[in-house]
């Protein structure tokens, strides 16, 4: 079975939005993990998308560790829309409920990193970006995951599309960290001092 290239699948549909006014350009609901990983996203999909940014990560454990996450994610893109980098972004925090993370990972506890619980931890952030950005009408969803080396951008893609099925909302495929994405992530998180922290936030991980 040939392996999809899921940057080529998005430039595709990105060369089709070339020439889109204000009005016509597709709303997309970006979930994101953190202010860090979506500063690049941002940078590249701002040109080509009116984004609605949905931060929901039930699974950061601790309370504090989520709080400075949030704040950095909107103080990022308020400065992105100072600069006028491209069409207005705005930002929407869903709800904190790290109960749901742990329900979801019982069992599940002694899993490696990478493998079913963090599979389980995307689909539970990403049924509720299907969920809302239906609910919203949005023309698109899609993922900031997928620009870290450490998450399997295969996966979060399958994922996605099985959801958008069930919603019934467009997937925007994406593999970010392709052409030097992750990189540039990094620069951008020094250029504004972004809060860039080593662990995806779940207790496990933390260990």
């Amino acid at each position: 079975m040939n392996q999809i290239n899921y940057q080529k699948e998005l430039e595709k549909i990105i060369n089709g939005l070339q020439g889109a006014d204000s009005m016509s350009a597709p709303r997309l609901f970006l979930h994101s993990c953190c202010a860090p990983c979506s500063s690049y996203v941002l940078e590249y999909l701002c040109r080509y998308f009116r984004i609605t940014v949905f931060y929901f990560n039930p699974n950061i454990s601790e309370a504090s560790e989520y709080q400075k996450r949030v704040e950095e994610q909107k103080r990022l893109i308020a400065v992105f829309n100072e600069e006028g980098r491209g069409y207005p972004i705005a930002v929407v925090e869903g709800d904190y409920e790290p109960r749901c993370f742990f329900e979801m990972a019982r069992g599940l506890e002694s899993c490696p990193e990478g493998g079913e619980r963090c599979f389980r931890c995307y689909e539970l952030r990403l049924r509720e970006t299907a969920r809302l950005g239906a609910e919203g009408g949005f023309d698109f969803i899609a993922t900031t995951l997928t620009i870290s080396p450490l998450k399997n951008a295969r996966k979060i893609n399958e994922i996605g599309q099985t959801l958008s099925q069930e919603y019934g909302i467009a997937w925007l495929p994406s593999d970010f960290k392709k052409k030097e994405g992750y990189k540039r992530s990094i620069e951008l998180s020094a250029q504004y001092g972004l809060y860039r922290q080593d662990y995806c936030g779940c207790t496990y991980s933390g260990r």
